[in-house]
């Protein structure tokens, strides 16, 4: 598989009164062409910040990407000025933002906001525009032609907004979406609709994406590999089948945990894991999971992990696995 995008030591700062919030902390990781990565892990833990970063969209102040590098199609973003990132931003990688409400513009119809990427990156007509998002609503499965073109979003529902912005993100056919929360908000049954509808455009125009998500439970029918983020790190890497059958951090394990099953009784009480986050402004010395994990050894106060890597692309940071060649050992 090609590599359409690299990110390297990435780390976003947030400027406040009260401290420097340290919301993503060097992290590293790779997107292949045609792939589905998920990004999983508690609220606070430095997902939606990295899209927003891989966007560019971190606002200054009181955000401030600090250091390292963003290479799509072998090329630095982090380098480009505003016009240059612009011809990239909704053209070549497009956002799906986890409130469609607060996304799209209440005072313009839906036909409008949906031309408007293809006026200004593909230099469509209005009416050539007007059609391609007709097939666009076609795409992500709404009905009612040019009447739900002249609609303004507060007429429609949370899933077919939602939708709407899943065909704003395509109408210039990406090479990444950005999925951040997708499903949140949403009832269980239009959550497996909206999950099933990526899934399916994911096949057709063979997109890259990463879907951003709190619920490992959310990732399983659609990703292929997962990134499982704590404290603004990433603490576990793994192909989605190995993850679900055998997590090695303690984090994923109680991640994993907590999530419903089908097979317990009803009187059986799901785990939690006890604690909070870390305050991103100080995090803690060594590994910032040692506070919260039950096989905390006096290195984890002390040394942050490194990553120890494993057959089947597999990597985590704990000192559990320290000295460890492979899983066996």
């Amino acid at each position: 598989m090609n590599e359409l995008l690299k990110v390297t030591n990435l780390k976003t700062y947030f400027y406040t009164l009260a401290g420097t919030v340290q919301a993503v902390r060097g992290i590293d990781f790779s997107l292949n062409k045609g792939e589905a990565l998920g990004i999983v892990g508690e609220s606070g833990c430095g997902k939606t910040v990295t899209g927003l970063s891989i966007m560019r969209l971190i606002s200054f102040p009181p955000g401030k990407i600090v250091d390292g590098r963003i290479e799509f199609n072998n090329t630095n973003i982090l380098n480009l000025n505003e016009k240059e990132i612009t011809t990239i931003r909704g053209d070549k990688i497009s956002m799906i933002f986890q409130d469609p409400m607060s996304s799209l513009n209440p005072v313009l119809t839906i036909g409008d906001q949906m031309m408007e990427p293809l006026i200004v990156h593909k230099n469509y007509s209005t009416s050539k525009a007007w059609n391609r998002a007709l097939e666009l609503l076609d795409l992500v499965k709404i009905k009612g032609g040019s009447n739900m073109l002249k609609r303004y979003p507060h007429e429609f529902s949370g899933g077919m907004r939602q939708r709407v912005m899943i065909a704003m993100a395509l109408s210039c056919v990406p090479q990444i979406i950005i999925a951040d929360e997708p499903t949140t908000s949403l009832d269980v049954t239009v959550q497996a609709q909206i999950l099933e509808l990526l899934k399916d455009i994911r096949g057709k125009i063979e997109t890259s994406i990463i879907l951003i998500t709190h619920n490992l439970a959310v990732v399983a029918g659609l990703c292929d590999r997962v990134l499982v983020f704590y404290a603004g790190k990433i603490v576990e890497e793994a192909f989605i089948d190995d993850l679900y059958s055998s997590p090695l951090h303690p984090y994923t394990v109680g991640l994993l945990k907590a999530v419903p099953r089908l097979n317990i009784s009803s009187e059986e009480k799901l785990k939690t894991i006890p604690g909070l986050p870390p305050d991103l402004i100080s995090p803690p010395n060594g590994c910032s999971f040692h506070p919260r994990c039950d096989y905390a050894m006096k290195i984890c106060a002390r040394e942050e992990p490194p990553f120890f890597n494993f057959n089947n692309s597999r990597r985590t940071a704990c000192w559990l696995y320290y000295g460890k060649r492979d899983l066996n050992s």
